[in-house]
């Protein structure tokens, strides 16, 4: 009889209460258990864990790696899918595979890469797949000359700060100025030049920001499984128009995708994102990290989740084909449980959950379902 295998997932996304769905929903009837950390008390991917810990605050990233090395000792950890400091616990992968943990995550010199997206632009576009062009700006100057040099070829003006995810900090440099228009309906992702140079210049700290042309739909996020081998196990395209969800393994995507996963060693699951600049799709992120919308290949008839945890264990998969490709859908948020907000359970160090029951519990925006269109 095959044991249990003791998964971790560290202050990750509430959208990975599914990717913990999946581990438990295995196609090979193993029993897993899932061990959940978090920076926030209410994260309901610590009421979807077996067992949970409120992480502490202000470790650096050498303290984090202890904490976290403790952690995998104490609770048995076999896979650990680091999200926080994962260039630091990468970096240490010695001393985990020591304590009896597998990292699900990809070399340290994958991370090293991408976490900046100028060397990641630099590097990716060395190799041959298109990059849109781009800036690094600091200052109010060269923002305004980088803004002037896209409008002058026709295009929208966008920035996002060079080391991010989730879309943090991303605007659209607009040059109408502010009026009641900008105050109609929900608040959105343009601003005005004037206001970003005024902020800039009065900023008592530089900005490290990407200065590129706004790029076009459908948006293809390629979620790719790759082996410590650098070959490439799975590798699925979802496509993003508006509110419509679909997939595709059309290679105009998938093909360089495949280049960088593999040449650039990003181990197990990572996300690689495309864009149209023109008629020509281009890189627009690289996530070294499981994709918040991974659960979604289940439409596909595929478990990526556990094809990875598979893979760190050294139980190859193979190379994994979708049997289908699912219909189109649309993502909508829905209830998930969070842990009693007592002020008690708070500060409880070491939840242990039991199986979950039906209760009544507040939306969590951040949990999505998908539905068919």
């Amino acid at each position: 009889m095959l044991s249990r295998v003791r998964v971790w997932l560290n202050r990750t996304y509430a959208e990975n209460v599914f990717f913990m769905d999946q581990l438990r929903r295995n196609p090979s009837d193993r029993a897993v258990e899932i061990h959940a950390t978090h920076g926030d008390a209410d994260s309901p991917v610590l009421a979807a864990a077996d067992t949970a810990d409120l992480e502490p605050e202000g470790l650096s990233p050498a303290g984090y790696v202890e904490y976290a090395l403790d952690q995998c000792r104490r609770r048995g950890i076999d896979v650990f899918v680091p999200r926080l400091h994962q260039s630091a616990i990468v970096a240490h992968r010695a001393d985990f595979e020591a304590a009896g943990t597998a990292l699900l995550a990809p070399t340290r010199e994958a991370t090293a890469v991408f976490e900046d997206k100028a060397t990641a632009y630099e590097a990716v576009g060395a190799v041959g797949v298109p990059v849109p062009p781009w800036w690094r700006v600091r200052t109010a100057d060269e923002l305004a000359a980088a803004v002037e040099a896209l409008e002058a070829d026709g295009h929208k003006a966008c920035f996002k700060p060079a080391a991010g995810a989730g879309g943090v900090g991303f605007r659209v440099i607009t040059r109408a100025p502010f009026s009641l228009v900008h105050l109609n309906g929900f608040p959105g992702p343009y601003v005005q030049l004037d206001l970003v140079l005024d902020a800039l210049s009065r900023a008592d700290q530089p900005v490290d920001w990407l200065v590129m042309p706004r790029l076009e739909e459908p948006e293809v996020s390629v979620d790719c499984l790759t082996g410590p081998d650098n070959r490439v196990r799975l590798a699925v395209g979802r496509t993003k128009q508006g509110r419509r969800r679909g997939f595709t393994l059309d290679d105009r995507w998938l093909k360089p995708a495949r280049l960088i996963a593999e040449g650039f060693g990003l181990h197990y699951l990572s996300n690689i994102q495309f864009r149209m600049y023109g008629e020509e799709p281009v890189l627009l992120d690289v996530n070294t990290r499981p994709a918040g919308g991974l659960h979604q290949l289940s439409l596909c008839g595929v478990n990526a989740p556990w094809a990875a945890v598979q893979l760190a264990l050294g139980e190859d998969p193979g190379v994994i084909e979708p049997p289908f490709l699912g219909q189109d859908y649309a993502v909508v948020s829905g209830p998930r449980p969070v842990l009693p907000s007592v002020p008690a359970a708070r500060e409880e160090a070491d939840v242990v959950l039991a199986p979950p029951v039906p209760v009544e519990v507040e939306p969590v925006e951040a949990a999505a379902a998908v539905l068919p269109l």
